[in-house]
């Protein structure tokens, strides 16, 4: 087994297998890498909103007829108490902050730079990494992972005063808390829904995804391709 990290941030995991890190050249350079390194089975276990490289997955599995699973966790649903306005996109997003707002932007470090154009909004970023340009004066930046807690998150939106939460339908646990806090607070949350992507065999789960590589591949111990991010 191999796992290919796209890079995007520096801190990455030890998964305890062979790794890689960058992107593969398109379609073609990743058929020549799969190809070259006698790849048997793709696992896509890339971010929900990491549209192309999902893409570039299936069109190189289909062109190799290689057996592609996608590791893909469900999406937030809004519950009882929640205020959700669902837009297609970061840039639907931007437009749809009221004027003089505030708000706390779980957006990552390639798109907040969008809602910088907006001089009429205050602005708390919040990334694993810092961006690549200088954020507005007077916005606020916390380099850190989403926080699971959700009284220190509901304690940030309050020292922030926060009035609106812009986020992408990432799903999972590990960064809920924020929409839990913004239920909690009664704060209406700007929901950036998937991407499209390409029909694949799809399971939701680790034990999920398991089953499904032992039904594909029996017993064999055979060399697969993980891409994540």
């Amino acid at each position: 087994m191999t796992a290919s990290f796209a890079g995007v941030v520096r801190d990455l995991p030890n998964l305890g297998v062979p790794s890689r890190i960058g992107g593969f050249g398109g379609i073609s350079g990743l058929v020549d890498y799969l190809q070259r390194e006698k790849v048997h089975m793709i696992i896509d276990a890339t971010h929900p909103f990491a549209a192309q490289m999902s893409r570039n997955a299936v069109a190189a599995a289909a062109g190799l007829k290689l057996p592609l699973i996608r590791l893909e966790r469900a999406p937030w649903r809004a519950g009882e108490g929640d205020t959700w306005e669902h837009v297609a996109s970061m840039k639907d997003a931007v437009q749809t902050l009221p004027r003089n707002s505030r708000a706390f932007l779980a957006v990552g470090r390639k798109e907040i730079q969008l809602f910088a154009e907006r001089t009429d909004i205050y602005g708390l970023a919040r990334m694993i990494e810092p961006p690549s340009a200088s954020l507005p004066d007077g916005w606020d930046l916390v380099l850190a992972r989403p926080a699971n807690d959700v009284e220190r998150e509901i304690a940030l939106l309050i020292d922030h005063r926060i009035t609106h939460i812009v986020t992408k339908n990432s799903g999972g646990k590990s960064s809920y808390a924020k929409i839990e806090a913004a239920r909690r607070l009664q704060l209406p949350v700007i929901m950036v829904d998937r991407p499209d992507l390409p029909t694949a065999d799809t399971v939701s789960d680790v034990p999920e995804l398991l089953v499904r590589v032992d039904d594909l591949l029996g017993t064999k111990r055979l060399k697969t391709s993980c891409e994540t991010d």
